[in-house]
């Protein structure tokens, strides 16, 4: 009967102990969590295991030096192995959140310019070939950007390559600042950037096509410094609108580089819209 008694006591007592352990790795779970509801619903998870802990410590301590036959042993059994449970599951929320994030790192890294910090072209030819299939589906209109700095070679050859690169982080950001956050904006290759504009028309697609003209025409890019003065510059914007006849991205990319080769030759610093069918070569 003593040893049953001291098995008692010791299964809670390590069994609380366990609970306890517990707790460490549901903090550091919700540390990585944004503040919210799931945050709560932890401290929820948190406040009950501490209840528990509690209740079955106040139970030993009212039954301490009791004598207990084999069936009271079940309760103490079973809040032990509650404890381990608890204990490994709070462990693999943690590791699975974990996992989690370093997969979803390891895929935003994937899809990431690194330099510009917007989507790469893999994702921007992924994505047109979703937005292409949505609007045939539902019949909504889609609006394809391509947008080219104008004259940046200049840039890159007067000031260096490194102010170059901020002239194309400076571009990207304000292009972010004034698009839609279901707009897909990606570097197309080198100082070239599309923009995938869902459910938008061409009426539209041309405002915001001469908004973002306008707002990079009018930013210094680059403030002066004792190397140069501000930096400026402009770009040229070909827009294209799907049609139900154009069913392959390389033709949609064709009818955009039409309208931005015609925005260059026309003096550049321009919006231009073209209209296009999948019977038209370029």
């Amino acid at each position: 009967m003593i040893i049953m008694n001291l098995l008692k006591n010791w299964l809670i007592i390590v069994g609380a102990l366990i609970m306890l352990i517990s707790l460490s790795p549901i903090q550091k779970l919700k540390q990585q969590l944004p503040e919210g509801a799931l945050r709560g619903k932890w401290d929820m998870l948190r406040m009950l295991i501490l209840f528990f802990v509690a209740s079955y410590l106040v139970f030993v301590v009212a039954q301490w030096n009791e004598y207990v036959d084999t069936s009271d042993l079940i309760v103490p059994f079973v809040f032990f192995f509650g404890a381990i449970f608890t204990l490994l599951t709070s462990s693999l929320a943690v590791q699975t959140a974990r996992d989690i994030l370093r997969i979803t790192t390891l895929e935003q890294e994937n899809i990431t310019d690194p330099l510009m910090e917007i989507h790469n072209r893999r994702h921007f030819n992924r994505r047109l070939t979703e937005e292409m299939n949505r609007a045939h589906r539902y019949g909504t209109p889609l609006a394809l950007f391509i947008i080219d700095i104008d004259h940046f070679k200049n840039v890159n050859d007067t000031y260096g390559h490194d102010t170059g690169d901020n002239v194309l982080k400076k571009i990207a950001t304000l292009l972010q600042d004034h698009v839609r956050r279901t707009d897909i904006i990606a570097r197309y290759g080198g100082e070239e950037i599309a923009i995938i504009a869902p459910e938008t028309t061409m009426e539209v697609a041309e405002v915001l096509g001469e908004r973002l003209r306008e707002s990079i025409a009018n930013a210094i890019l680059v403030p002066a410094n004792e190397e140069h003065p501000d930096i400026k510059a402009t770009v040229s914007i070909g827009i294209a609108g799907i049609e139900k006849t154009i069913t392959n991205n390389e033709r949609f990319i064709q009818c955009a580089d039409i309208a931005l080769y015609e925005a260059k030759e026309q003096g550049r610093n321009r919006v231009v819209i073209y209209e296009c069918t999948q019977s038209e070569t370029m």
